[in-house]
């Protein structure tokens, strides 16, 4: 059978379009490829301060400290928490993004059919009258046009933009961790103040208790108006600590509701003691373990990704950018012969563009990807160093909070018995009111700070957790091979 001179030359054609595309697809991926710059820091092997391994914090890490409410109001800010729902919206901003710039890679394909209805005019130029005609013209097309990525462009545009969808990604998480610190921290001010409260209200009475002693002694003669009124300034003072601790436990509570995305007034919260707080066992594990736990460091580790790709983008735009295209279809005038074979037409077209003078314009973009990738270096860099002492202050201050709060219980036990025996020589008339005045004041104090020393350790917890990046994924045990 002999062969259509016509098709042999359409065939030999699209043969040498689709060998280009097959070569740019095959070595278009590895010509401008990126690898992470090497951050060249020196990772140390442990903590200053951190004691024997153990279990590293688990994923619900404020279970630890047994609070069913603090429970709750955790688990209700994951869900409904405004600023991570901003956050998850940005990720879904970030895949539509990728989904624009992957679409590059692809070829378009578009369709289209018309109809067109014309008349030509009915005189001629010498005056004649003709009839005019009418032409009917029906048209049904098929579009395609593809961009050889011969260079990676395309591709490193869609790695930029995975690698923002990644960090936005770690990004979610960051606030995640942040408003779960920020709720037990808010919970802990709540209980702190409400223990603030009760001593100050139990110190006010034992005040009007040394008053009113005081008052006695004066009417029996042994009482001064001095010491009266010296008195009845420590019985004020206390009242006055009042109000700001009121204001504090309000606040907090109020804190408590945004982070939970409701109004102050439908949030009621219990509160308690600080003493019924469980205080959980933390341990940091390795330092390399961090790199992967905190998604601050990975948030900026795949921004650095994305400015490395981008850079590959930019130096792309030296290169002719290779376009193919192609078009075909049937036209024919009339409708019922639209789709035979003589009314089909194609046409392919192969195109090159090569930049020669932008005015510097490419040479700023990659310019200024290349500095945007070192700056992003340097805040990877620092961003690790930072993470390294967030974990080392967290670990010390847990270390000497503990220690001072041990110190302050047995500055209240001797306050306390010295305010009890001052008290009792009060009442026999025996006793100094000077020292009465001091013993009272010292205990008052050591009592309230007793309470802040409490708050400031359980917040030393919680600043260790959110420095290892809130709660690990159980570490898989190596399995064991079978002799």
């Amino acid at each position: 059978m002999r062969r259509s001179p016509g098709l042999t030359f359409r065939t030999s054609r699209a043969a040498r379009w689709a060998a280009v595309a097959c070569l740019a697809a095959s070595s278009g991926a590895c010509v401008l490829t990126q690898d992470l710059p090497d951050p060249a820091l020196d990772v140390p092997t442990q903590y200053k301060y951190a004691g024997k391994p153990d279990a590293p914090p688990s994923l619900d890490w404020w279970r630890g400290f047994r609070s069913a409410e603090l429970t709750q109001l955790m688990e209700e800010a994951q869900t409904v928490n405004l600023d991570i729902a901003a956050a998850v919206a940005r990720i879904v901003q970030a895949d539509a993004q990728a989904r624009q710039a992957g679409a590059a890679l692809l070829p378009s394909l578009s369709g289209g059919g018309s109809e067109t209805y014309s008349r030509t005019s009915g005189s001629s130029a010498s005056g004649l009258s003709i009839g005019g005609r009418e032409v009917v013209n029906y048209s049904a097309s098929l579009s395609a046009s593809y961009q050889l990525d011969f260079w990676g462009q395309n591709r490193d545009a869609l790695q930029t933009a995975e690698e923002t969808a990644n960090a936005n990604r770690f990004d979610r998480d960051v606030v995640a961790l942040t408003t779960l610190a920020g709720v037990a921290n808010a919970y802990f001010q709540v209980l702190a103040s409400q223990d603030r409260l009760r001593t100050a209200q139990s110190n006010i009475a034992s005040a009007q208790r040394i008053l009113d002693a005081i008052r006695e002694r004066r009417k029996a003669g042994t009482g001064t108006d001095l010491d009266v009124a010296q008195q009845e300034s420590v019985v004020a003072n206390q009242k006055a600590l009042v109000p700001p601790l009121r204001q504090t436990l309000d606040q907090n509570v109020n804190a408590l509701a945004v982070l939970v995305s409701r109004p102050p007034e439908s949030v009621r919260v219990l509160g308690g003691t600080l003493n019924k707080i469980a205080i959980p066992r933390v341990t940091p594990g390795l330092p390399s373990e961090l790199l992967t736990q905190r998604p601050d460091i990975r948030r900026q580790e795949a921004q650095l990704a994305s400015a490395t790709a981008n850079i590959g983008n930019a130096r792309a735009q030296f290169f002719p950018t290779i376009q193919l295209t192609g078009n075909g279809g049937y036209q024919s005038s009339a409708l019922v012969s639209l789709f035979q074979p003589h009314a089909a037409f194609f046409q392919l077209v192969g195109s090159a563009t090569q930049p020669i003078f932008d005015g510097g314009k490419i040479l700023g973009n990659f310019e200024f990807a290349k500095a945007r990738q070192d700056e992003l270096l340097q805040t990877y860099r620092k961003t690790i160093i930072q993470s390294f002492a967030d974990v080392d202050n967290a670990l010390y201050s847990i270390k000497q909070t503990t220690i001072k709060l041990q110190l302050q219980r047995d500055v209240v036990t001797s306050s306390k018995r010295a305010f009890d025996l001052a008290e009792q020589q009060l009442r026999a008339g025996t006793a100094d009111i000077v020292t009465v005045l001091n013993v009272q004041q010292t205990l008052f104090q050591a009592e309230d700070a007793l309470w802040q020393a409490q708050l400031a350790r359980l917040l030393a917890i919680v600043s260790l957790y959110q420095a290892l990046g809130g709660g690990w994924e159980p570490r898989m045990e190596k399995p064991v091979n079978a002799l």
